[in-house]
């Protein structure tokens, strides 16, 4: 089931670049120059696009948390580092380094995925622990 999940958790990202991809080329030249802008937007979009497949698929098998608190738990997990993660790095990679604003965008996406796995599995979704029956030792 492992390996399973990270292929799912790789085809839900997969899109998720797409999607925020698209939002960023889409409003990167009307909110030039503030490209960081354009970023946290696009990640949102993306972040919120992400925790909908995961909690349908990735994560299907692992029932949890109402939904409302999934997502809260989501933005501030994944959500929140991604968005701190990408604005950062899109300040190093445009604003010093001078790359492509869309290039930069995917670096950023790929620097973030297996930390965004990691916490997604053991903080959003996780297993739920086996009850104990019988008596206390």
């Amino acid at each position: 089931m492992a390996n399973r999940r990270w292929l799912r958790f790789y085809a839900v990202g997969a899109a998720g670049i797409v999607v925020q991809t698209g939002v960023f080329a889409a409003l990167a030249p009307l909110l030039y120059p503030h490209y960081l802008v354009a970023t946290g937007i696009a990640v949102e979009i993306a972040v919120l696009h992400n925790f909908f497949w995961h909690r349908r698929w990735t994560w299907a098998d692992r029932p949890g948390a109402r939904v409302v608190r999934q997502i809260v738990q989501f933005n501030l997990s994944t959500g929140l580092l991604s968005l701190l993660a990408n604005l950062v790095l899109m300040r190093v990679l445009v604003g010093l380094v001078h790359l492509h604003p869309l290039l930069a965008n995917l670096l950023t996406i790929a620097i973030c995925s297996v930390a965004t796995f990691v916490i997604s599995d053991r903080v959003v979704f996780p297993r739920l622990r086996a009850i104990r029956c019988g008596p206390a030792r």
